[in-house]
Order: structure tokens, then sequence, then C-alpha cells
């Protein structure tokens, strides 16, 4: 029974995003606080489980905000595909915003990531990825600039760095995936229109070659609720 008023708080902010047309804010924190008869802190809590459900977003220094209907973008993980290809398959609209390639000296991270010096030169590619509109996805590839210079994606690029490099024949052929839940930093939260700290799906991911060589090192994050990975395994025998 500890848990019915918090159940109560979460049906009734159901019923008032339900009830709000996509699109319009929802009223301030502290009046919407005030209302429901909560402090700010259990109201965020509340409004979490509708934030990785899709239902509204926050926008740093603007509010709180009811996001209309969307395709969730399905995707198993025993493949790597771009999102644009999964999209694709869904026949949903994406797009790529915020778009950052320059030449970059790597930091210990990255360096250890793909396995070079640090302070080696690298080309880094930031963008965010849009469906339907909407900041989904914010990534960033780090690649040795042998195997991409800056001046090399071509103008019509649409955010794949993985589909750039299989159509340019690259020799791809093995990706690994560190995948955890994480705070949005500063930095990735205004691409992505959210706030700090809010929960985000990471991906850190190394892509090799035949020889073993890693060719990009890339970390991506995905908005909760936009994207439904799952994964097939086999059932072992003891």
């Amino acid at each position: 029974m500890a848990n019915f008023p918090f159940q109560r708080l979460q049906a009734d902010l159901a019923k008032l995003i339900a009830n709000t047309p996509a699109g319009s804010r929802l009223t301030s924190e502290p009046e919407l606080a005030k209302q429901m008869g909560v402090s700010r802190a259990t109201l965020r809590e509340a409004m979490r489980t509708f934030e990785t459900q899709g239902l509204i977003r926050r926008r740093q220094g603007s509010g709180t905000y009811v996001v209309g209907k969307f395709e969730v973008i399905e995707a198993g993980l025993e493949v790597l595909e771009s999102i644009e290809t999964m999209a694709r398959r869904m026949n949903l609209e994406v797009s790529v915003s915020d778009l950052h390639v320059e030449e970059v000296e790597a930091d210990k991270k990255t360096a250890d990531g793909l396995s070079v010096e640090e302070g080696k030169r690298l080309t880094s590619v930031r963008r965010v990825i849009r469906a339907d509109g909407r900041p989904v996805a914010y990534l960033v590839d780090s690649l040795p600039e042998d195997v991409l210079k800056p001046g090399n994606l071509p103008a019509e690029f649409r955010g794949s760095v993985l589909d750039f490099l299989i159509e340019s024949g690259s020799d791809l052929q093995v990706s690994r995936a560190a995948i955890s839940a994480t705070n949005a930093t500063a930095e990735v939260a205004k691409p992505l229109e959210i706030q700090r700290d809010d929960v985000l799906l990471k991906f850190e991911s190394q892509l090799y070659d035949g020889k073993g060589k890693v060719l990009d090192y890339s970390v991506s994050y995905f908005i909760p609720g936009y994207f439904n990975f799952h994964v097939k395994r086999r059932v072992g025998s003891s």
C-alpha cells in the first residue's frame, strides 16, 4: 500500500498527458507539483516513466512537452545495421542534423577505443538523427585519417558512417559493442533537446576489419521509447 499514492500520481499524469494535444507544453514543474500535491522531486520521478516511453520530452530552458504518436524503431542486435537501414525497412523518414565533421587529436578514451596512440590525428563525425523531425539519437564516430578524412564524406551524407564505409568497399568484418544506461551530459542533452541527466541508452562500439584493425570507434546515445532493441539467442545445452 505504500506505493499507492505514487501509482495514483502516475495515473493522474497519464490522464493529463493523454488529454494534452501533441506538441503542447505542460504546466511548469513547480505549478504542476503544487496541483498534484507532491514535491518536485517526486513529480520528476513519476514523469521519468513517461519520458522513457517517449510520451513527453523535457527541453532545456523551455519546459515539458507532450509528444505525438510515433513509430518505434525495432531492430535485432545479431546483425549490425544503421538507423537509416532500420528506418527504411519500416518506411520511416529519418534525417541528420547538427552535423560536425572535423579533424581532432585522440584523447585517452578514444585512443584506447581505436587502439592507437593518444594524440593521433583522427576524423570525428558528430550528428543528431531525427525520426519524423524529432531528435532520437546522438552519434559520435571517431576514425583514423587513413580510413576517413574530413573532406571525404559526400554532400548527401545522411548520417550513417557504417553505410558510407560499406559503400566505399571497406573490409568490415566484426563489430563489438558494450551496451549500458547512462545519464545525458550537457553536451549530449542540448542537441537531443532533453534535460541534463535524463536517462539514455548508450552503445560504445568498435568496428574491425579482417586483420583485426579498429576502423571506427563510436559512441551512440539513444532516447528510450523510440527504439526497441532485442536479441535472439539459442538455448545452450548443459
